[in-house]
């Protein structure tokens, strides 16, 4: 991580926990706006305005809050809109990389940054903090814009449709309160969920979470036995964004290396016909690459000392045609 602008190798691979053992994430520190006209965004933001050409995503497809962009970004059709640079999957001594992994994007072409701190400090020069990904950069301003994935989530859907012409909204008025209800629930006992459980630092503090993940699973597994094709119905939103991109990275890599292996995706009837009827879109299918999710998981010494990256699971059903 960056202490006061200065890169240091020290960071305990476990991050944060608290005096039970619990993992603690870290907050964003950049959390301006991109508006279609400029006007604040939520609770009085700084906003810029919405320019094709302006902006720049930084990302890599082992991260699932980065997922949640690129899908976004590829829903909302913005590959012309707002460029795309993608960064090695295995994090290296000074952090995520620029490189020639297969995949990548290769060189920074902002800044001729190597590395992703230095784009951290190229925006704060005294920033301290993880430098985490996705970042949404402003190219004009050299300056960062956001780097909390909810954010540019709802970036992504409501800024730029002047400029796209794409509609309909992945939060829908009509449905916001279900959404906003799901976002939550999906964040804490899931998504950040089996981060909890395999980052935990004691028994309680992994016996919580596994619970937490596995009572989720089964009442999704629940709420699609209806026969909806997604969470709330017939159409895409923002939380079938959330939920696929720990779907996809939970047999090959949660399952194992984060110990949570009651059941995988594929013993949930509904989850897994859920998964692959995501996983067969474009949008989803695209920005999703399980070579770079399997390197990357399974080079954290921490967890895998030995490095040596699983030959499966076998995920050939996600492409079969029903």
């Amino acid at each position: 991580m960056l202490q006061n602008g200065k890169w240091s190798g020290e960071w305990h691979p476990y991050q944060k926990s608290d005096n039970t053992g619990r993992f603690v994430r870290q907050v964003s520190s950049f959390r301006n706006w991109i508006t279609p006209d400029g006007s604040s965004g939520p609770e009085g933001q700084e906003a810029l305005k919405a320019e094709a050409g302006r902006f720049h995503l930084y990302v890599n497809y082992i991260c699932p809050w980065a997922g949640r962009t690129l899908i976004a970004h590829k829903l909302k059709k913005l590959d012309e809109i707002v460029s795309v640079s993608v960064l090695e999957p295995i994090m290296s001594g000074e952090g995520w990389r620029f490189g020639d992994f297969p995949g990548c994007t290769g060189a920074d072409p902002e800044i001729g940054a190597s590395y992703m701190h230095q784009i951290y400090t190229a925006a704060d020069p005294v920033f301290t903090g993880r430098a985490s990904v996705p970042v949404l950069w402003d190219c004009d301003r050299q300056t960062i814009v956001n780097n909390e994935s909810a954010d540019i989530l709802r970036i992504f859907d409501t800024a730029f449709e002047a400029i796209t012409g794409e509609a309909p909204s992945l939060r829908p008025s009509s449905k916001d309160a279900e959404i906003q209800g799901l976002n939550q629930s999906l964040y804490d006992r899931l998504n950040n969920g089996v981060y909890r459980a395999g980052f935990a630092q004691s028994q309680k503090a992994y016996d919580e979470a596994v619970e937490d993940v596995f009572a989720m699973l089964d009442e999704l597994e629940d709420r699609l036995s209806d026969g909806r094709s997604f969470l709330t119905g017939d159409s895409i939103v923002e939380s079938d964004i959330r939920l696929f991109v720990t779907l996809v990275r939970f047999d090959p890599a949660y399952e194992g290396l984060f110990k949570c292996n009651l059941k995988t995706i594929r013993e949930y009837p509904m989850l897994s016909s859920y998964l692959k009827r995501l996983f067969q879109m474009p949008a989803f299918a695209d920005v999703t690459r399980i070579d770079h999710i399997k390197a990357g998981y399974y080079s954290v010494k921490a967890l895998n000392p030995s490095g040596i990256v699983p030959a499966g699971p076998d995920l050939s059903y996600l492409q079969e045609a029903d």
